[in-house]
């Protein structure tokens, strides 16, 4: 068996894969950590990843989609080289004292360890990511670090730290995997993989995941000031002040912006702010005072019209709608 260090290097020996599938997860990530290894077994025309499904009980692990995946208890899993934890939601739940024993004891036999979309969320609750670096999905980034002391937390797509593998959900899962693919079998079958899912662009590990998407449209300046913005939802950064920080005039900021993203800068800062309030509203029980405040608006009233003219309802009939 492989041990933590050397996943990631050249081998020609298939990687033993344990994908401990969890409930509640979503179904493009569960396809982005496995497809990549499947694309590259058949363009290899030969066995370079095998795989197989464990679930936390041996119960079938239902997907947000509905699909169901079977396999054996996590318990009975005796060696891999890499296990591969795909969760979503209700992660404090799951993360029951039998499945992270059960991670524990594979690290300890010398298994690497990934975790994709919530994944982090469970090997931290085990203990297994304490003094690494380590992401995950941004919607649970702030509570993550809080949570997890001993973990330095960074807004990466992915992050690799000496046998530990997380990203942040479905695409950065494809670029990780990409990446894993690469450090095995060279740059040139990681292309042709890519270029199965015509993903002309994978994105570097430490590139910032976005609350926003779109980030093909995006310029490097334009992707910096948008992560500028998205680290101060709740106390939004003037126009001069993002421009200094970037080392723009505010006029030559306007201008990118208008060039690349056909909008201004106030109207992207607007945007990010009332996609995040939608998250609140729709995603936590927050009220809608701490809503507003926590994503820049200091007077509910301006709060409230902002959010009907950007989602076309107000926040207080959104939240009343998901009961």
């Amino acid at each position: 068996m492989n041990s933590e260090n050397n996943i990631l290097t050249p081998s020609q020996v298939p990687l033993s894969v344990s994908v401990l599938v969890l409930d509640a997860c979503n179904t493009l990530s569960f396809a982005a950590a496995v497809d990549p290894m499947r694309a590259a077994n058949r363009l290899a025309g030969r066995r370079l990843f095998d795989w197989s499904y464990v679930t936390a009980t041996g119960a079938d692990a239902l997907l947000t989609s509905g699909l169901a995946v079977s396999g054996p208890a996590l318990s009975t899993l005796t060696r891999c080289d890499l296990v591969l934890v795909v969760a979503g939601f209700r992660l404090e739940e799951q993360a029951r004292p039998q499945l992270r024993a059960g991670l524990r004891r594979l690290a300890a036999q010398g298994a690497a360890l990934a975790g994709v979309d919530g994944g982090p969320w469970i090997l931290a609750r085990a203990g297994l990511l304490d003094g690494h670096a380590a992401t995950t999905h941004w919607e649970d980034l702030d509570r993550f670090a809080a949570t997890f002391p001993d973990i330095l937390v960074v807004q990466d797509r992915y992050r690799i730290s000496a046998g530990r593998l997380t990203c942040g959900g479905a695409l950065p899962a494809v670029d990780m995997m990409l990446h894993l693919i690469e450090a095995r079998h060279g740059a040139a079958l990681a292309r042709k993989v890519a270029g199965v899912f015509l993903h002309d662009r994978p994105q570097p590990p430490d590139r910032p995941q976005s609350r926003s998407g779109g980030e093909t449209r995006h310029s490097r300046l334009t992707a910096a000031v948008s992560a500028l913005m998205e680290q101060s939802l709740d106390t939004p950064l003037s126009i001069a002040e993002l421009a200094r920080r970037a080392g723009l005039s505010p006029r030559t900021l306007q201008s990118r912006f208008r060039s690349q993203l056909d909008t201004t800068p106030q109207a992207h800062y607007l945007a990010l702010r009332l996609a995040e309030a939608r998250r609140l509203v729709e995603q936590t029980d927050m009220s809608l005072t701490d809503i507003a405040l926590a994503t820049g608006f200091s007077a509910p009233a301006t709060f409230s019209r902002a959010f009907k003219s950007a989602h076309g309802q107000t926040a207080r009939a959104l939240r009343a709608s998901r009961t």
